[in-house]
Order: structure tokens, then C-alpha cells, then sequence
């Protein structure tokens, strides 16, 4: 049986919307601010109890899923937000900032 290309392109949605490891606030990703994002994704995985690994990679995990699904298609503006966020969920979980590249 031959998918139809519009559900092929929209599966990561489907992921985003109904992972099976956590809950999502509805919205999460498109948050203005970077540490209200964070606390979004903390809240939502120390709440699952579905998760597989701890909650500071599911978290983790869910944030660069969606970064590296959107693609292209993500305003850089927005991406960056986001990528501020992994600095934050990196500050909330007491885990550090990456360094420079």
C-alpha cells in the first residue's frame, strides 16, 4: 500500500504530537521565550512515566528531534530560540553549557 506523500512529509508531526515518551504542552516549540520552552520540556518529562531514559535526555532528545525535522523550513530566528533552549534545559538539569565550536 503506497503512503500519500502529504502523511509521509507530516510523520514527524505525528511524533512531536503523540510520543510515546512524553506529553508535550500543546504549542512547546513555538514559545517566544528560550527558558519557557525549557521548563516546558522539563515539566512534560519528569512527568511521563513512559519515558525510556532519564528525564534531562528525553528532553533533550524531543528538543533536537524537532530542531533536525523542521529542517530548512525553520526561520532562523526560531531555530535559534530553540537552540537557546538546549542551553537551558542544560542549566535546569545541572548538566553545563556545550562549549563553543
Amino acid at each position: 500500500m503506497k503512503i500519500p506523500s502529504t502523511e509521509r512529509k507530516r510523520w514527524s508531526k505525528q511524533v512531536t504530537e503523540t510520543s510515546n515518551a512524553l506529553d508535550l504542552e500543546p504549542g512547546v516549540f513555538t514559545i517566544d521565550d528560550p527558558r519557557s520552552i525549557a521548563l516546558s520540556l522539563k515539566r512534560s518529562a519528569e512527568r511521563s512515566d513512559r519515558r525510556k531514559s532519564d528525564p534531562y535526555r528525553s528532553a533533550m532528545s524531543m528538543l533536537t528531534f524537532y530542531l533536525n525535522r523542521a529542517g530548512k523550513t525553520l526561520p532562523r530566528e526560531r531555530r535559534d530560540r530553540l537552540e537557546a533552549a538546549k542551553d537551558e534545559l542544560r542549566d535546569l538539569f545541572g548538566k553545563g553549557r556545550r562549549r563553543p565550536v
